[in-house]
């Protein structure tokens, strides 16, 4: 566990997804796809940091009609790309009211729906992360709670990890907030995720939001080697 959390000067969660058990008894590789709060908070030593561990490929998670400045990052390794992904969208009347104005878009309550809402924007990630130059791919958002959570969510299932390992993951961003607002919705950090993978067919989802099976299979190897 103590590999997996980074600590980059700067920002203050920082962990790498590899070490996780899959069901079929194999575990993610390290140093492959690492998630983070938002890199435009590292200090020098932070960015030294990412670029020894061999970060090449950084994807903001943006959501779209927000205009978030913390989320702005440039590098100062002109080698590490840097992706641009608006995966939800505060324009989306009927979403604002169900999930953001009840304080409920900061818990994994809102997954599935926001999955089920914009498959073509989560979908476009998976892409970009089974297409990102050779090196490890960095993706985050401000907090790397939820928006960060999502993706980890949905890469992990496709490398196949197991629900609790998803589930356990997510519980590494502690958030005493979140977990008075699932309390009063009599839910967990683990029972919402879980109910979000619960008869989540994840290759037909991402089939249908353009995520050819190349790219899966690239996805794939990417986590698993």
């Amino acid at each position: 566990m103590e590999q997996r959390i980074l600590a980059w000067e700067g920002c203050n969660n920082v962990r790498d997804l590899g070490g996780l058990a899959t069901a079929d008894g194999r575990t993610t590789r390290w140093k492959a796809v690492i998630r983070s709060d938002s890199p435009g908070r590292l200090t020098a030593t932070g960015w030294a940091a990412l670029y020894a561990y061999g970060v090449r490929t950084i994807i903001t998670l943006r959501t779209h009609g927000m205009v978030e400045d913390e989320l702005n990052v440039t590098s100062p390794y002109p080698e590490i790309a840097i992706l641009q992904a608006p995966i939800e969208d505060v324009t989306d009347v009927e979403f604002v009211q169900q999930w953001v104005n009840n304080n409920l878009w900061g818990t994994p309550l809102y997954y599935k729906d926001a999955l089920l809402r914009w498959p073509k924007r989560h979908a476009a990630v998976v892409s970009a992360v089974a297409q990102a130059q050779p090196g490890g791919v960095l993706f985050h958002c401000i907090r790397g709670h939820d928006r960060t959570g999502i993706i980890a969510l949905l890469l992990l299932a496709i490398a196949g990890v197991t629900p609790d390992e998803i589930a356990a993951d997510y519980a590494l961003s502690p958030d005493p907030y979140r977990e008075e607002i699932l309390e009063r919705h009599h839910s967990s950090v683990r029972a919402a995720i879980l109910e979000t993978l619960a008869g989540f067919n994840m290759d037909s989802y991402l089939d249908a939001g353009g995520v050819s099976e190349a790219d899966l299979a690239a996805v794939r190897r990417r986590l698993l080697g």
